[in-house]
């Protein structure tokens, strides 16, 4: 039966507890009360899923809901799913057997063009300052 969590004996548990401390007149009155209770929280939940599609349109039905749970995410799968297949890609492409050998281009830094470009300052020449750039 687990309604709202409560299996069979607990609910029992509860129904004994109701009958006790609301007493046996009272209980069919509360019982009432709790049945509209459910009922309009129904029509209300009704209410609005038949709104949310006459707004939004008939996509709404077809989809997934549980696919878009936030919960069923977890980040560390996630990473771990893509670094692995990376790492995958990475040892196809060294498996290939290349149809000729190029050799690799020189791997140039930033530092090393920046340097090749500046001349060096004369004597008594103020190094260059940007004001932007501190």
């Amino acid at each position: 039966m687990d309604l709202f969590g409560i299996n069979g004996s607990e609910f029992i548990v509860l129904a004994v507890l109701a009958v006790v401390i609301l007493g046996p007149e009272k209980l069919p009155e509360y019982a009432k009360k709790l049945a509209n209770l459910v009922k309009e929280v129904r029509r209300m939940a009704n209410g609005a899923k038949e709104q949310l599609r006459e707004e939004v349109g008939d996509e709404v039905a077809d989809i997934d809901w549980k696919k878009l749970d936030p919960r069923q995410y977890d980040p560390r799968r996630i990473i771990k799913e893509a670094l692995i297949a990376e790492f995958d890609d990475a040892v196809n492409v060294a498996k290939e057997k290349p149809s000729t050998q190029v050799a690799p281009a020189p791997v140039r830094t930033a530092i090393e063009t920046q340097t090749q470009k500046q001349a060096p300052l004369a004597d008594n020449e103020a190094a260059p300052f940007d004001s932007e750039a501190t």
